[in-house]
């Protein structure tokens, strides 16, 4: 498992006092306002930071770090990905995990047939779709329910599905 939790991205400044504007990666943006410090991933390199303000824009969140006080010092971190330690992170309800920690999991079905990896997870409103991938270059689609989503074994890396009608 990955120490260090992505949870947002810096897609810009946000006026002249030095607000960082991010798009939270997160169901509940308003976590951000629980943090003291975070980390920037920049250049491959990670940057930690004290957060002195935290603030609310339609969806997005804006940032004041200490050390960054005006737009030009801000621009220098467009594109940038945030991190905190996973010590750090919300307790998830049971049954939900933290994206990271599902890419690559191995799928297999009831019946211990290996179905791939998963290699990408989009939110379609409802509920989650994981895209598994075989050797192959097949894709699979897997609606992330009940109905469907049989275990999760973080640690081993293994999920086990039961495959409805028409799904393969």
């Amino acid at each position: 498992m990955q120490n260090l939790l992505e949870i947002g991205q810096i897609v810009n400044s946000y006026g002249i006092k030095g607000f960082l504007k991010v798009v939270p990666y997160t169901d509940d943006i308003t976590r951000y306002s629980n943090l003291k410090e975070i980390y920037i991933e920049k250049n491959k390199k990670l940057e930690k930071m004290e957060i002195e303000e935290v603030k609310y824009h339609k969806n997005l969140v804006l940032l004041k770090l200490k050390g960054i006080d005006d737009i030009n010092e801000t621009l220098k971190y467009k594109n940038c990905y945030i991190k905190i330690d996973r010590k750090d992170a919300v307790d998830l309800p049971e049954n939900s995990y933290f994206i990271v920690d599902l890419i690559d999991i191995e799928v297999y079905t009831e019946e211990d047939k290996y179905l791939g990896k998963i290699i990408d997870i989009f939110p379609t409103g409802s509920n989650d779709v994981y895209v598994v991938k075989d050797e192959l270059g097949k894709q699979i689609l897997l609606p992330a329910i009940r109905e469907v989503i049989k275990k999760v074994d973080i640690e081993n890396k293994k999920m086990i599905v039961h495959l409805l009608e028409g799904m393969v």
